[in-house]
């Protein structure tokens, strides 16, 4: 059957289904006449099985594992109870002191005062540490934002129009020990805006994919790490314009600094996030 038919089996959407055939969830085969997907009652079974796990809150990362055979269904439902307890408990003290708070009446942001509902306020912070902890990562939410990237690519574009007058009509684009090694003609700094446009919409498939498994938030994550590879791009852009000009002889500092960099707050950013999507 078609992917529209299987849509109306399983009342999921195109997109779910696309997602957890990318993920490896389902294999759909393929019409030996036109080769497009051909779903089978298996399929819309595994769809559908997929989903109703999907929400009761467990990962896709752990129902790869259960249709891979690497862990048993029994054993990731009982590894969701404590994380479903743990995020009721969460809900359940936030409603009371809600309550509380309520229960003295209308109040206002300048009357509150937190001694009074707190003892210890560093233990409380500990105690809800999951929760503010997401407030310590918002610098993804705004690096990874569009207006970062176009900022990114209008510079990129910017000083690749402004040096074509004064670059050589060939320009270094690989470099070995200090020394250029491969060259090109002199219009092919433009590629670097480009290079932005192409990683934002055309990667972001591919990264998003490895980063939705891992992350409650993939899509945050991915802008963020799609503009940091853009950042790459204006990097070496600027490398070769210098280096053209005797400024500079070595890259490899400057790219291994932002790979630290990236890795780094993607790190962060694991740890910090909800796991699962």
């Amino acid at each position: 059957m078609t992917i529209k038919e299987a849509e109306e089996r399983t009342g999921l959407s195109r997109s779910n289904i696309r997602f957890y055939e990318k993920e490896g969830l389902i294999s759909p085969g393929r019409n030996a006449g036109n080769r497009y997907r051909d779903y089978v009652e298996r399929d819309i079974g595994d769809l559908q099985k997929i989903a109703y796990l999907r929400t009761l809150g467990i990962s896709v990362k752990d129902i790869r594992k259960v249709v891979g055979g690497q862990a048993s269904l029994y054993e990731v439902i009982q590894g969701q109870i404590p994380l479903l307890e743990r995020q009721i408990s969460e809900l359940q003290n936030a409603r009371r002191m809600c309550e509380v708070l309520l229960a003295q009446g209308p109040i206002e942001y300048e009357e509150l005062e937190i001694n009074r509902y707190i003892d210890d306020p560093k233990k409380y912070w500990r105690e809800n540490r999951r929760i503010l902890g997401m407030d310590s990562i918002n610098f993804i939410f705004i690096c990874g934002g569009k207006t970062v990237w176009a900022f990114i690519t209008a510079a990129c574009l910017l000083i690749a129009l402004g040096a074509l007058g004064w670059l050589p009509d060939k320009i270094p684009i690989q470099w070995s020990g200090g020394e250029a090694v491969s060259f090109a003609n002199k219009w092919t700094i433009l590629a670097y805006p480009v290079a932005c446009g192409v990683i934002r919409f055309m990667l972001r498939p591919a990264i998003g994919t490895w980063v939705r498994g891992n992350t409650l938030y993939g899509s945050l994550v991915t802008d963020y790490v799609l503009n940091c590879l853009c950042f790459v791009a204006l990097s070496v852009e600027i490398f070769m314009i210098l280096f053209v000009r005797g400024f500079v002889r070595r890259i490899t500092g400057i790219l291994l600094v932002e790979i630290l960099m990236l890795a780094g707050f993607l790190w962060i950013a694991r740890r910090k996030l909800p796991t699962g999507l």
